[in-house]
């Protein structure tokens, strides 16, 4: 039996131990640490500072004075309140699809969406940098497990070519916005593939939902696949500054997943607040189309920053900047030297990523003013040594 003392230490050695830290969330795009005070905060998920928002805040403390602060039960055991129909019925509107289904959290959703649709006589071909909710989906469902290459659809027509064979199902999961490398999946690519070899697909939208495609409905919809693709997962705690999550297909697919999902049947449903607040957030999506605009505006003008700045790393299309590092202790040093200069930042370590690919990650949001994304750039300059994304 492992020792718990020797695995915390063993994971203190290689720079991998996890610890919470007592953050303080100041308004306009701060974050505070006791140790080091204020900083500009460039870990948040909240792209669209839509948590903030006076039309969320509303919606949700309305929702908890009508409905309570919790739900109660499961939705099949009497939690299934109007405002869970009502978000539901808006989700799959806002992703072109005919229905939707809430989870409590996009882990919730992939451990089990996934075993719900394959088993032990089944396949799945997973991108290598799929998200821990996917794999551990994949792990629970008993499939056997096929790996392609990050984003090559090439290695993923080889193995299923190899692997696809007729009997059983077969299940590909990607990302249309991977979180830690900030790249797209060339979706086009990968609905073609699974039309080809009789397979389903899942993509998750947790990133992309609420700034890509038309109202934010994400890179499925900007591709116009909406009626291609089987499932879209996302998040409602991410750009649309709620929480929990959601998946969208046909109605006979969540008819089935509300009988089979096992994350699902046995979880208490979604607080009124966080439900009503997710229904005001799409609102906002249609009405104030703005709010993207002017954090692509800001993306932008990061990466012009960066570049000035001379730091060196892959600015590619999304609102997600890595800064390549390698060995997990660096990385944790780094963001510590960078806390120290009022830059608060998130070392990335396995298992994560994979090993080697320790970095850091920078996700771009409106609470951030161009003052504040002009001197985190000069902060990076100057805190960041040769080969952990600097000149």
């Amino acid at each position: 039996m492992v020792r718990l003392s020797d695995f915390l230490s063993e994971q203190q050695r290689r720079g991998k131990l996890r610890r919470l830290l007592p953050l303080e969330h100041p308004e306009g795009g701060r974050i505070a640490l006791p140790q080091f005070g204020e900083m500009l905060d460039f870990s948040s998920n909240d792209y669209l500072g839509l948590s903030r928002h006076p039309r969320l805040l509303t919606a949700a403390a309305e929702a908890m004075s009508l409905f309570g602060t919790g739900a109660g039960s499961a939705r099949l055991m009497g939690g299934n309140l109007e405002l869970h129909r009502r978000l539901e019925a808006a989700l799959a509107l806002f992703k072109g699809l005919p229905a939707a289904l809430l989870f409590g959290s996009g882990y919730l959703a992939n451990i089990g969406i996934i075993p719900a649709l394959v088993g032990r006589h089944d396949q799945i071909f997973a991108d290598r940098l799929s998200h821990a909710s996917i794999y551990d989906g994949c792990r629970l469902s008993g499939a056997q497990l096929h790996r392609f290459h990050h984003n090559d659809c090439n290695h993923l027509e080889e193995l299923l070519q190899k692997r696809r064979g007729g009997a059983g199902q077969a299940l590909i999961v990607v990302e249309s916005l991977y979180s830690m490398d900030g790249d797209l999946c060339p979706l086009a690519e990968v609905v073609e593939l699974k039309e080809r070899y009789g397979c389903r697909l899942l993509v998750d939208e947790a990133h992309a939902t609420g700034l890509f495609g038309p109202h934010g409905a994400g890179l499925v919809a900007e591709a116009g696949l909406a009626p291609r693709v089987d499932l879209v997962m996302g998040t409602l705690g991410k750009a649309l500054g709620s929480y929990g999550a959601y998946v969208a297909g046909d109605r006979e697919m969540i008819d089935y997943l509300v009988n089979r999902a096992r994350s699902f049947i046995f979880s208490t449903a979604l607080p009124p607040a966080t439900t009503a607040a997710a229904l005001a957030a799409l609102a906002l999506m249609v009405e104030e189309p703005e709010l993207r605009t002017d954090l692509w505006r800001r993306v932008d003008f990061f990466k012009g920053q960066l570049t000035q700045a001379g730091i060196e790393t892959d600015l590619g299309p999304s609102q997600i900047i890595p800064l390549p590092v390698g060995k997990s202790a660096a990385a944790a040093l780094a963001a510590e030297e960078l806390r120290s200069r009022g830059l608060f930042v998130v070392a990335v370590r396995p298992p994560t990523v994979p090993e080697g690919s320790a970095r850091l990650r920078l996700s771009v949001t409106r609470h951030l003013s161009e003052g504040n994304l002009a001197e985190a750039a000069l902060l990076l300059a100057a805190g960041l040594r040769p080969g952990q994304g600097g000149s």
